[in-house]
């Protein structure tokens, strides 16, 4: 039991956002879910519990609210857990509600939402603290609308926090929250440029349309084959360029398995095999209507191909990738981002921390 438990909002209802929940009540946390469309928690405020299985197991009974208001009304933090295509929605309704000795993290930050957020706040004249992780606490799925499998609790999280000078703050509640786990990085760009999920997905969803097209059960490492490895490593080596440009180090996607996962260190499809084992692997999307797409092409991989842009770097592996899933989809995945439009001119200095030119992503 936390021997300093806090009350925390969760902005979603999701599979991330079950997951969450189940580890904030197992810590002893008091928990309130809002789901924006209210249809995941209807068996939830019928009082059944929330059940998580895999790698956390347990009941929880979290308490749902009825609206974003009700959720952030004497919480100490908010989590925001819902996929990129909701975070203006969910932003839009949050921001008004918001105060000051709040903390407000995003599990996990995409397409400079956080900006976007902080645009808001300015209007109502209010800052605080607002924690971008560079991936999501757990990774899951979500069974039915009570209950989660949750596939690993990560390790280590990178973790970036606007204003600079909340990040003392900041970083502080997401230890007591989730643990010694984060690791600070610098900026915002950082962050943005450490999500390996974009590019990774991107790799497991063109190499498997079929089976997702046609509802198949597969799981998903195994068929994270060695050519599928090889063209995510490829995808890696656009993003860590585009890193190196701004100035940055970050990880590979190799330092990324090996922390997350405790695998040993080496060619990608040498890592995953202990992943791929029947036991432990996930099972991948058995439908084309999955975020894998419909939230990482649109905010994941357009904000890189604009980042790209603006530091001069040519990535034709991701500008491949949005071109083809959009005529795949009969959707234009670009125009679908509805947070880069909303940022308007941005100092570069906003990213980077350092002066430098105005810039439209």
């Amino acid at each position: 039991m936390n021997q300093h438990p806090s009350k925390v909002a969760i902005l979603g209802a999701g599979a991330i956002a079950y997951a969450t929940a189940a580890i904030l009540s197992r810590s002893g946390h008091d928990v309130t879910i809002w789901s924006p469309s209210g249809r995941r928690t209807t068996k939830i405020v019928l009082g059944e519990p929330l059940i998580a299985n895999g790698a956390l197991v347990g009941q929880f009974h979290p308490s749902i609210a009825a609206s974003c208001a009700e959720a952030l009304t004497d919480v100490d933090a908010v989590v925001i857990a819902v996929p990129g295509y909701a975070h203006r929605y969910v932003l839009d309704a949050a921001a008004q509600h918001l105060r000051r000795e709040q903390v407000v993290i995003f599990s996990s930050h995409i397409s400079l939402s956080a900006l976007y957020l902080k645009k808001l706040l300015h209007q109502r004249g209010i800052e605080l603290p607002i924690c971008a992780l560079g991936t999501t606490i757990a990774t899951g799925r979500q069974p039915n609308f009570n209950s989660v499998t949750i596939g690993s609790i990560r390790a280590r999280v990178d973790v970036a926090v606007l204003p600079e000078s909340e990040t003392t703050r900041g970083l502080k509640t997401c230890r007591d929250l989730f643990g010694d786990r984060f690791v600070i990085r610098s900026n915002i760009l950082a962050i943005t440029l450490s999500n390996i999920n974009p590019a990774t997905h991107l790799g497991m969803v063109l190499c498997n349309l079929s089976r997702m097209e046609l509802g198949e059960t597969w799981g998903q490492w195994k068929n994270v084959t060695p050519a599928v490895s090889r063209l995510i490593e490829e995808l890696d080596a656009e993003r860590l360029a585009i890193a190196k440009a701004f100035g940055l180090s970050l990880r590979t996607i190799h330092d990324h398995f090996h922390l997350s996962y405790n695998v040993p260190m080496g060619p990608l499809s040498g890592m995953l095999k202990p992943l791929q084992e029947e036991t432990i692997d996930v099972k991948g999307p058995t439908t084309l209507d999955d975020r894998y797409v419909t939230e990482d092409v649109p905010f994941g991989l357009v904000a890189i191909v604009r980042l790209a842009a603006v530091a001069g770097v040519s990535v034709p592996l991701h500008e491949s990738g949005v071109r083809l899933l959009s005529a795949i989809y009969g959707r234009n995945f670009e125009e679908e981002n509805n947070i880069l439009p909303e940022l308007g001119a941005l100092s570069l200095s906003m990213l980077v921390g350092e002066p430098a030119r105005d810039l439209k992503l």
